[in-house]
């Protein structure tokens, strides 16, 4: 579930940073604000083995085409969803 996320003032964010931690906990991000403008994200943590490298997504691509028998033609494609 993507949640959208809430601006809050610095001063807030400082003086309320025991209540947006718990709230991160449940999914919640927060953008952090300095007079009006963002300056910093709160978001929950994912461990680094979550994380792909550039490396890692680009061998996932090569792997898909690989798969994919026949000639395609992505053209033919955009037009078939377009119908729907």
């Amino acid at each position: 579930m993507k949640s959208r996320s809430k601006s809050i003032g610095s001063f807030d964010a400082k003086t309320n940073l025991a209540r947006l931690i718990d709230d991160v906990i449940k999914g919640r991000d927060y953008i952090i604000t300095r007079r009006g403008k963002p300056v910093a994200r709160i978001v929950p943590y994912t461990p680094a083995e979550n994380n792909l490298s550039i490396e890692e997504i680009i061998f996932q691509f090569d792997t898909i085409r690989e798969s994919v028998k026949g000639k395609v033609n992505i053209k033919e494609y955009i037009n078939e969803g377009r119908k729907y």
